[in-house]
């Protein structure tokens, strides 16, 4: 059984993880302050919890207190019945978060210590890099994709979106705890640790004087390969553009200029990488089968 708990005060200091969930500036302070973040909708709290993440707390209005068997019914939350579940009208939920929360329970979670890059990197064949994206929509969106095609880690810059933010979680679908992820500590040298473990560094950009993707990862065949994706205005930095192995495009078709599109956003170009980074593996796997 969960410990449930009745608020109907917004201000009540028990729910201060959740306050002004919409006010990015607000959640970054409190968040990094506290070591938290949120997730939404027992579908992610139970990927969050079966990933490691502690819980601090559930809140929960009153017309989705049945969302509750969810979450006690897939492996318990962390804590188990230590952890406060806080039950309030749909209004102060509302008037708590900024938004109206439809998506049945939230949780508080403490975050872990990320893996370093070295480690994350020693286990992994294909992994994205994401310099200084900005939104954390596409943050977790393009972890959704790296999760779903395959790819074993992304790794952020030191100034990239939080993937744990609210947003990302939610647009992820609980993604972001699916695959191994780290930040570097150093942006100017970054690309060397990447080197340094074996990776062939390939930067995706529209610029048209770019390889085509498909035959330069056609060339590295059996190599380890990571891709790196630039922010979402004005894509990847000079510095990392000079210092990757290789720039790669997605070509578009003859007739998408005339049409407006001389490139991809950010996360549809991650989604056709992805895929693409992929295939590469399972020829490995199909190469490495056929010789055993």
């Amino acid at each position: 059984m969960l410990r449930t708990i009745a608020i109907d005060d917004a201000d009540d200091p028990r729910l201060a993880d959740y306050t002004r969930l919409t006010d990015v500036s607000l959640r970054t302070s409190l968040e990094a302050e506290h070591g938290l973040f949120i997730a939404e909708g027992s579908k992610v709290i139970s990927r969050a919890v079966r990933a490691g993440y502690p819980v601090r707390s559930v809140l929960v209005g009153e017309s989705r207190v049945a969302d509750l068997s969810t979450l006690s019914g897939d492996g318990g939350l962390s804590g188990g019945p230590d952890v406060p579940v806080y039950v309030v009208p749909d209004a102060v939920a509302e008037r708590l978060t900024g938004y109206r929360v439809h998506r049945g329970a939230l949780a508080s979670l403490q975050r872990v210590e990320l893996p370093s890059v070295a480690s994350v990197l020693a286990t992994a064949r294909r992994v994205v890099v994401l310099e200084d994206l900005v939104d954390h929509g596409n943050v977790g969106a393009i972890f959704r994709c790296a999760a779903a095609l395959g790819i074993d880690a992304v790794i952020l810059s030191p100034r990239c979106a939080d993937p744990l933010y609210r947003r990302s979680v939610k647009v992820s679908m609980g993604a972001v705890f699916a695959i191994p992820c780290a930040r570097m500590s150093d942006w100017y040298d970054g690309l060397s640790g990447l080197r340094a473990a074996g990776f062939a560094v390939l930067a995706l950009t529209p610029d048209d004087r770019a390889a085509p993707i498909s035959p330069a990862l056609a060339r590295l065949s059996g190599q380890r390969v990571a891709l790196l994706l630039g922010t979402e205005g004005d894509g990847l930095s000079s510095r990392w553009l000079h210092e990757a192995g290789e720039a790669v495009r997605i070509p578009m078709s003859p007739g998408a200029r005339a049409a407006g599109v001389d490139s991809l956003n950010v996360v549809a170009a991650a989604a056709v990488a992805c895929s693409l980074l992929s295939q590469l593996g399972e020829e490995e796997l199909g190469q490495e089968a056929v010789a055993g």
